[in-house]
């Protein structure tokens, strides 16, 4: 088929109604756009099939997580300059052969160069088929592990030694791995964790906060996770530590850790709870909001007085009309299914109603986006490893995430904040000091640094 790039620059400009910013190259060797410009490589016709059977960013993400679409050139620089054009809009309106006859156009345009139908099968990638009602604890497992059970090579190459799969600290410049102990010791310092103190890591990961705390803080830590590939390789990184009398994985969901009375059956050297502290480091977006005030009451019930929650979380921005909001759908489908972001001020809200006092919050949007840029880094540098570790669809699943995230949290679109919480002791004590330095020293300068 002839010159299909130019085909396609005029129908999506027809569309548009302003040029593209990007050069196309279709995959019958044609190219159109501006010469200098990034290029967007269309490399099979079956890649809008795929988008005119699921128009917008779900087959937008199909193509791409297939290897049918592909970009020449700085990915961040594609991405910016398409954001307005398809991240940031309604795609999913602005396609459908409604309504607007230039959508109609467009749709028949794309029907006449995409070939013959039916449209391919989703990627292997692709969440499979979920039944039953939202974050039963059934459901919730098997959404953890399409996220984290793919292989803990591969999210080593990724997060680098740290293995800390959040935002990292930055100051003064330094490494990953200095951004992320750097973070940690920030976490344990607005803790106040001390000696002999027990600490609940809820959604522990690979295990890095709580072999922290335990070595550098004394604290007695239990981290729960519902990966079981997380926890085996959480558990070897605490044993190779020498930490097993102070620290205990397990594969447990949030809902089932219980406050134990004295005296009753605990396992390891574990004391039992209600915890001194709580540390919820990047776990509370797969809660979501029907269950968020029941995880807030859940937390609050763990805590024995004085105790302290650090509630580290991605939110969003506030929408006009919130029954308007909808979980990403390339995000739901391929990284974090059925995730879902909140304001701030709802996380606040909720977190007071369920009893906390907030004492600190710390907006960490930046950080984030400087992380991100590391672990995409690291991704390009180790690509065929990664590769080799995973599936090619998956590496391609993170580094379109992680590109894209960082984008969202330089452009204000997503924030990130550590929320310090207090459950208030019998009278209204709360035993954080009034100008607490601490926090704010450099990681390592406190008594427990690292």
């Amino acid at each position: 088929m002839a010159d299909a790039a130019s085909r396609l620059t005029a129908l999506a400009e027809e569309l548009l109604s302003q040029p593209l910013p990007v050069r196309v190259r279709a995959w019958d060797g044609s190219e159109s756009g501006p010469p200098d410009a990034p290029v967007l490589v269309i490399r099979r016709r079956r890649a809008l099939r795929r988008f005119l059977w699921k128009p917008g960013e779900l087959g937008l993400a199909r193509a791409w997580v297939a290897g049918e679409i592909d970009v020449e050139g700085d990915l961040y620089e594609v991405l910016s300059r398409v954001a307005g054009l398809l991240w940031d809009r309604d795609a999913e309106d602005s396609v459908r052969p409604v309504r607007d006859p230039r959508a109609r156009a467009f749709a028949r345009g794309l029907l006449g160069l995409a070939g013959p139908w039916p449209p391919p099968a989703p990627p292997a990638e692709e969440v499979r088929r979920r039944t039953g009602p939202l974050h039963t604890r059934r459901r919730d497992r098997q959404a953890v592990s399409h996220h984290y059970d793919v292989g803990n090579d591969f999210y080593a190459l990724v997060l680098g030694p740290s293995l800390v799969y959040s935002c990292a600290y930055w100051q003064d410049g330094g490494t990953l791995e200095d951004a992320q102990r750097d973070k940690l010791d920030l976490v344990c310092r607005k803790l106040a964790l001390q000696e002999g103190d027990r600490l609940l890591d809820v959604g522990c990961g690979w295990g890095s906060m709580a072999i922290h705390a335990a070595r550098h803080y004394g604290a007695r830590v239990t981290g729960i996770t519902l990966s079981r590939e997380q926890a085996a390789l959480a558990r070897k990184r605490v044993a190779d530590a020498g930490l097993t009398d102070r620290v205990e994985i397990r594969v447990q969901d949030y809902r089932d850790v219980l406050p134990h009375p004295p005296g009753s059956a605990r396992t390891g050297d574990v004391p039992p709870g209600p915890f001194d502290a709580i540390s919820s480091i990047g776990m509370a977006e797969h809660v979501g909001s029907v269950r968020y005030r029941e995880y807030a009451d859940d937390l609050y019930a763990l805590l024995k007085p004085g105790g302290r929650l650090l509630n580290h979380q991605i939110a969003r921005r506030p929408e006009k009309d919130e029954d308007a909001y909808r979980i990403d759908a390339f995000i739901d489908a391929y990284v974090f299914p059925d995730g879902e972001l909140a304001p701030l001020g709802r996380t606040l809200a909720t977190l007071e109603e369920a009893g906390f006092e907030a004492r600190d919050v710390e907006a960490l949007r930046e950080h984030y986006a400087l992380t991100l840029r590391r672990w995409v880094a690291n991704l390009e540098r180790h690509w065929q490893e990664a590769v080799r570790a995973t599936s090619p669809g998956r590496a391609r699943v993170w580094r379109l995430y992680m590109a894209a995230s960082a984008l969202s949290f330089e452009h204000n679109r997503i924030g990130v904040n550590q929320i310090l919480a207090v459950r208030p002791l019998d009278g209204g004590g709360s035993r954080v000091p009034l100008r607490p330095r601490a926090w704010t020293e450099s990681a390592g300068e406190g008594d427990g640094g690292a």
